[in-house]
């Protein structure tokens, strides 16, 4: 079942795919904004809010990368890029400035449909897959303070920093497992379950992007790379309030 007032928006400039993709979305009890650039994305959401962005790469005028890097300075908009570039560089370069999942074209309705799920139900709050915490805990590490209800990071400077979707859930799976080895594929499995491929690199990418965020050295400091092993966080893990 969809989350409540869940409002979805395809920015696609082929006429035939938008039109197809709507239908496929609102079949399934999804509310659904059609549009063919980015002015009329930009025009929809400035009337309403918009919990997820279907994202063609290759549009008129802005493209779908400026969007997204925009999109994602601003909040947390969940953004899924659909788009016919399926080079690993073009899925890299999305996931690098907040996509936070990434399918190409042509695609399988099915698939479709359940990555649209499954990127919602991570960022809508509902229960996910794997063995994460209740919503309600708030977690403390080297000075940051994650409030999980809310999805807020806050740094030990008291600046507030955006997480996307995927970020969240890594982080989640790293503060609940604090000091033990994870491998990649538990990451990739708990995060992204059924819609994992082999090879998939988001966890890579993702992992990447927050290490920056967390202002951690590519080599690792606070999340540590296990050669052979996985990732681990390094830091001791308390929850506020607890005993």
């Amino acid at each position: 079942m969809r989350p409540d007032n869940t409002f979805i928006a395809v920015v696609e400039d082929d006429s035939e795919i938008r039109d197809l993709t709507v239908g496929l979305l609102a079949r399934e009890g999804y509310e659904v904004g059609a549009c063919p650039d980015v002015p009329a994305f930009d025009r929809l959401a400035s009337r309403r809010r918009i919990d997820l962005v279907l994202l063609d790469l290759m549009l008129p005028g802005e493209d779908g990368l400026s969007l997204c890097r925009r999109l994602r300075a601003q909040g947390a908009t969940a953004i899924l890029m659909v788009t016919a570039r399926t080079d690993d560089i073009d899925r890299v370069v999305g996931l690098e400035i907040g996509a936070d999942d990434y399918l190409g074209k042509p695609f399988n309705p099915r698939e479709l449909v359940a990555r649209v799920r499954a990127i919602l139900r991570r960022t809508r709050g509902a229960p996910a897959q794997g063995p994460q915490a209740s919503g309600a805990q708030v977690y403390l590490f080297e000075g940051w303070r994650l409030d999980a209800g809310r999805r807020d990071l806050t740094a030990p400077d008291g600046r507030d920093v955006a997480l996307s979707g995927g970020e969240f859930d890594l982080l989640m799976c790293l503060l609940t497992h604090p000091q033990r080895v994870l491998s990649r594929d538990q990451l990739l499995d708990w995060t992204r379950g059924r819609n994992a491929a082999p090879y998939d690199r988001t966890i890579d990418v993702q992992l990447s992007r927050l290490r920056r965020k967390l202002g951690d050295p590519p080599d690792g400091g606070l999340i540590r790379t296990i050669r052979g092993g996985g990732y681990m966080l390094s830091a001791a893990v308390e929850r506020e309030g607890a005993q």
